[in-house]
């Protein structure tokens, strides 16, 4: 017990951190632009931000009237982590125009006009690199990892887990990866009828995250919402680690070189940030986590993609 309360701690931290920077006391510090609902902003302030900061700046407006973001989806990873964020319960706050119609004169037109920077800095093919980043998200509790939620499954199963969902897909452990449940197991959502899982693997003092058939799980199946996922398809910068396990070991499914195709899923946070994507291992497919920054800036959010809402 001492060892799995050990191991659940250190994946508290992985799901908290998006920075290594120092932490700021200032309640202020879990905001992006803490005055964004209040202050019309400036075309030149926004200027001094990250292309991909800017994504979450004008989705934090949303979020501040509880707007609920799709699980999975790389919004939602960092909202939840704020204590601020209280997402709707009905499930109508999902619907963007909505969300427009609760927000102020002066926050739907900062909305606009995040967007509007968006889309010249897309126009002059830069991501604007040298603009402000992301803040440090607060300190986490140590009950949970933070996104995935503890699932109580019935004892005495061994499911097999795979690295996307699919059973004709990449199976690690020499394709003998499975989750036993009278173990803590986590979850993250649905994707087609696989449920996305966190567990300690049968190795000591590595977590693994992966897929189980819902149809293979018995007793009662956890009530987890769909996963939602970006989809777009990018090349690596520079070579690198894809892992299943970022909390602990960092343990290489298999090695990416520079130039790689994969398709962005999403993006989790920890110490540093992780980009969750989709590829191939021996001619399968597979899913897992590389550092941030290996991937180009994409910050696409279906936010910017409704009607209504313009395309920021």
């Amino acid at each position: 017990m001492k060892k799995i309360t050990a191991l659940i701690l250190t994946l508290v931290t992985m799901m908290v951190c998006t920075a290594m920077i120092p932490a700021v006391s200032s309640a202020d510090s879990l905001y992006i632009i803490p005055d964004s609902d209040t202050r019309e902003l400036t075309r030149a302030e926004l200027w001094d931000y990250k292309y991909d900061t800017l994504l979450y700046a004008f989705n934090e407006i949303y979020a501040r009237h509880g707007y609920k973001f799709e699980t999975g989806s790389r919004c939602y990873n960092w909202f939840i982590q704020m204590p601020w964020y209280q997402p709707n319960a009905s499930e109508s706050s999902t619907n963007h125009h909505e969300a427009y119609s609760q927000c102020s004169t002066i926050e739907n037109r900062n909305v606009d006009l995040i967007k509007d920077v968006r889309r010249e800095m897309r126009e002059m093919g830069t991501t604007n690199p040298k603009g402000k980043g992301m803040p440090e998200p607060p300190a986490q509790n140590v009950d949970k990892p933070r996104g995935f939620n503890f699932v109580k499954l019935k004892a005495g199963q061994k499911l097999p887990v795979y690295a996307a969902p699919s059973a004709e897909a990449y199976r690690a452990n020499n394709g003998k990866a499975l989750v036993n449940t009278n173990g803590a197991v986590y979850a993250l959502g649905w994707d087609r009828g696989w449920m996305l899982i966190l567990y300690e693997a049968n190795i000591a003092g590595q977590y693994r995250v992966g897929y189980v058939d819902g149809a293979k799980i018995r007793g009662k199946i956890p009530a987890l919402d769909q996963l939602s996922w970006d989809g777009s398809v990018q090349e690596t910068k520079t070579a690198t680690t894809l892992t299943d396990d970022p909390a602990l070991t960092g343990k290489a499914l298999t090695q990416l070189p520079a130039g790689a195709r994969v398709t962005y899923l999403t993006t989790m946070y920890n110490s540093g940030a992780w980009d969750y994507i989709e590829t191939t291992i021996d001619g399968k497919t597979a899913r897992g986590f590389i550092p941030a920054g290996v991937l180009p800036d994409t910050g696409l959010d279906m936010t910017e993609l409704n009607p209504g809402l313009g395309d920021g």
